[in-house]
């Protein structure tokens, strides 16, 4: 396969550009995508003044940069991010992603932080099959798992999120995209843009890729207020989003106490596997989620005990981020997000 790639720079400031990959141009030969590539660049172009494209070129499949999937079960593969926070990554790819393969189309789980890390997503699934990618699956609205959904929307993808996720999203679209600016070089991130959701789930869905039915279900709030789990029925594998943290310390970003009600109700039922948003995949749902309940029950408790001392929450973070400190070294990123979790569950405890 061949995929239309644009030179792409922003049309102001610094000479600061980046490789599009326009997947409406994807074509079996190499002639084929040259006959419309100008069209479509164009078109594209068209609709971003911040920007300017030159050199639409069409380049082979094998000769673009891809992610790592490892196929964890018969057809669902996994991208394993790098599990610590953005800023102390180079380039944000933090979030485990997912790719369900049916008889007649795609399902792929979360899209990454960047339209350069969903390209890469994309080329990898195209050395696989060239199956329609009919649905991308947002498992909540934080900027590791959405920021590259833009190119599976274009690619034909319908984009399936919570209900509550869409005008989260919004709310938030004009930060998340200043802080990949901020922490990122220019090839990271220029060409990224939000793309909301097609489809809000309220409760219980599905999607049906042929002979492959993934169950989604809307959860209440947890570790946001817009969680999103999706089963694989097929073969148990239950893509958790950030429902559960693996290595990387939990963020409260949602209701404590919501998250750890819904850790005490066996969410996993028979699942086989348990992919995490962050962290290793694991086949025993105790391993799973075990760590993660311990902190954050600790967290609650910790919290509980300075609010009934009467401790204001300025005072109050640093004692319990100190009290939490014997957690640190089963975490990454421990320091630089234990204040805000501290912060969150103060704000949300001291009314109960």
């Amino acid at each position: 396969m061949f995929h239309l790639i644009v030179n792409v720079c922003l049309a102001s400031g610094p000479a600061n550009c980046a490789p599009m990959l326009l997947p409406a141009g994807d074509a079996a030969t190499q002639q084929a995508c040259m006959s419309q590539m100008q069209r479509i660049a164009d078109d594209w172009l068209a609709t971003r003044p911040q920007l300017t494209g030159q050199a639409p070129r069409c380049v082979d499949n094998a000769d673009l940069p891809a992610v790592a999937l490892r196929e964890l079960q018969p057809k669902v593969h996994v991208f394993q991010g790098d599990p610590v926070q953005m800023e102390q990554s180079s380039d944000g790819r933090i979030a485990n992603l997912g790719v369900i393969e049916g008889d007649a189309s795609i399902a792929v789980i979360d899209a990454g932080v960047s339209r350069a890390q969903g390209q890469a997503i994309y080329v990898a699934i195209r050395r696989m099959t060239d199956k329609p990618i009919s649905h991308l699956v947002l498992t909540h609205m934080h900027p590791d798992h959405v920021l590259g959904a833009q190119v599976m929307a274009e690619a034909g993808a319908t984009i399936v999120a919570h209900h509550a996720m869409s005008d989260a999203l919004q709310y938030r679209t004009g930060t998340y995209l200043e802080n990949i600016q901020r922490l990122f070089p220019p090839a990271e991130w220029i060409g990224t843009a939000v793309a909301l959701p097609d489809v809000g789930v309220t409760d219980l869905d599905a999607i049906d890729l042929g002979g492959r039915r993934v169950e989604l279900r809307a959860w209440p709030s947890a570790h946001t207020d817009n969680d999103l789990t999706a089963l694989d029925v097929t073969t148990g594998t239950f893509f958790t989003g950030d429902l559960v943290f693996r290595e990387l310390t939990p963020v409260v970003d949602g209701s404590l106490a919501g998250w750890l009600s819904w850790l005490q109700g066996e969410p996993a039922g028979q699942a086989r596997i348990i992919v995490p948003g962050h962290g290793e995949p694991t086949a025993d749902w105790a391993q799973a989620h075990r760590p993660q309940q311990a902190f954050l029950k600790a967290l609650a408790d910790a919290t509980r005990a300075r609010i009934a001392e009467g401790i204001p929450m300025s005072e109050a973070v640093p004692i319990i981020a100190k009290d939490l400190k014997s957690f640190a070294p089963a975490w990454n990123s421990f320091d630089m997000t234990v204040a805000r979790d501290a912060t969150a569950a103060y704000k949300e405890l001291e009314w109960e």
